[in-house]
């Protein structure tokens, strides 16, 4: 692994880990009225579009972190879809 690649998944990282808290909260909370269902599925179909280009590229970096990303933001779309409907 070259230094270039390390910076990636680096920076993946720290992008793929930040939704952490507010799945978290959300979860705990069972709120979602303040968090935009348009912006989390605008997000998703983003990163899904990273890992499109991910795999074109041959970047494992991107593909693996935004692959992870991915599922985080999944997870919270349905949190969202899941607790709007329990009000």
């Amino acid at each position: 692994m070259n230094f270039t690649e390390i910076i990636g998944l680096f920076a993946g990282t720290c992008v793929t880990i930040s939704v952490i808290p507010q799945i978290l909260k959300v979860w705990r909370t069972k709120k979602v009225k303040e968090i935009s269902l348009k912006t989390f599925s605008i997000l998703t179909f983003g990163i899904l579009v990273w890992i499109i280009y991910g795999i074109l590229k041959e970047d494992f970096p991107i593909i693996i972190t935004n692959s992870i990303s991915l599922c985080l933001n999944l997870i919270m779309v349905y949190f969202l879809i899941y607790y709007e409907k329990e009000k």
